[in-house]
């Protein structure tokens, strides 16, 4: 079975082709664009350079599933619809998925079409974590809870960390995912206990250009002062805020480093602080931990930000190794002290393996 996975980040897009045999899986080609494509020219490349004409299987990345979407499922015409309905909650994803699975049906027609939701990670958040502080009523009425999101991503490097230790699933891991969008998520046993993220990818984390967490009364002060409408609210928080809107730079941890703008140290140490903050935090809420898992973009390739958000925590059991941490960059490898009580690893994050996986499961059911 010759696979190919679709992932649409909100400012990029992976693709991956893979051959299936039984239980072993060979990665045939792999190629990230950076930005929107606009037509099935990427599909061509890869598919040309894993040496194929068609896909048996496509399986697509889709951020939001709601409530109804908890599990990896074919796509068919009721799916489409619900990806699209909750386009709104995560409007720098969902329509991106969606207009991928499209394309596929255009370019490959008949080929089934699998989607794995990074909210079905959180589908048995603990209730106290997965509700929000509103009335019962209003919040069952309109679907308001916790969904989490980068649920691939914490899942790949909760399992890649626990096969390193003999494959089981016991223990204590705090996650980071520190790309273009940014969470934090508790695991206990692999089980997620919290997440950053809320209703919306908004919540938590200072991001590339999502403000993360901010208080409710400046929404409603910005509607009011601004006065600013709904909409305009939404593409302030969604799309000019976090690092771009502090910094009024750049959104793009590299270029804030090298600058010598008060504006860009100021960026940095917020959005090192604040991830510094949900560690602790998630520290707290585990009752101690026994690892700390860094992926993504800056948390793979960035040695001077994993640095900012942990060091300092030596009370907590965390001692990082200052020469690991700096010669680590875009591999695996645990940057922690031997002295150290918590054990800190960099993890190449493999959502592509986790669709794949998911979509197997998906069709042979």
């Amino acid at each position: 079975m010759r696979i190919l996975t679709i992932n649409a980040g909100s400012s990029s897009v992976r693709l991956a082709v893979y051959r299936r045999d039984g239980e072993d899986s060979t990665r045939l080609a792999a190629v990230r664009y950076e930005g929107e494509c606009g037509d099935k020219t990427p599909l061509r490349k890869i598919l040309a350079e894993a040496g194929i004409a068609a896909p048996d299987l496509v399986v697509h990345r889709v951020v939001h599933g709601g409530e109804k979407l908890t599990h990896s499922c074919v796509i068919d015409a009721a799916v489409e619809r619900e990806i699209d309905r909750l386009g709104a909650l995560a409007p720098l994803h969902n329509p991106v998925a969606l207009r991928w699975v499209r394309r596929v049906s255009d370019a490959f027609a008949g080929v089934p079409q699998v989607a794995v939701f990074d909210t079905a990670f959180y589908a048995r958040l603990p209730e106290v974590a997965a509700h929000y502080a509103l009335p019962g009523e209003l919040s069952r009425r309109l679907g308001i809870r916790r969904y989490g999101f980068h649920g691939l991503a914490h899942q790949s490097m909760w399992r890649q960390w626990r096969r390193a230790l003999g494959g089981n699933d016991e223990g204590r891991a705090v996650s980071l995912q520190l790309g273009a969008g940014c969470s934090v998520t508790a695991i206990e046993d692999g089980i997620p206990r919290d997440t950053s993220m809320g209703f919306t990818p908004l919540e938590g984390l200072m991001m590339a250009t999502r403000s993360g967490d901010v208080d409710p009364g400046v929404i409603a002060h910005l509607q009011r002062a601004g006065p600013m409408s709904v909409d305009a609210v939404e593409d302030l928080l969604t799309h000019a805020s976090g690092l771009l809107g502090v910094s009024g730079e750049s959104a793009d941890l590299r270029v804030l480093l090298a600058s010598s703008r008060p504006e860009a140290r100021l960026a940095i140490e917020m959005f090192c602080y604040r991830a510094r903050k949900y560690v602790g935090a998630y520290l707290a809420a585990l009752g101690g931990v026994d690892a700390i898992l860094i992926g993504g973009g800056a948390g793979e390739h960035l040695p001077e930000i994993r640095w900012r958000i942990l060091a300092g925590l030596e009370a907590l059991g965390v001692v990082l190794d200052p020469e690991s941490n700096r010669a680590a960059a875009g591999e695996a490898a645990r940057i922690s002290s031997p002295r150290s009580a918590v054990e800190v690893r960099v993890v190449t994050v493999d959502e592509a393996g986790i669709m794949m996986e998911e979509a197997v499961k998906c069709v042979k059911s």
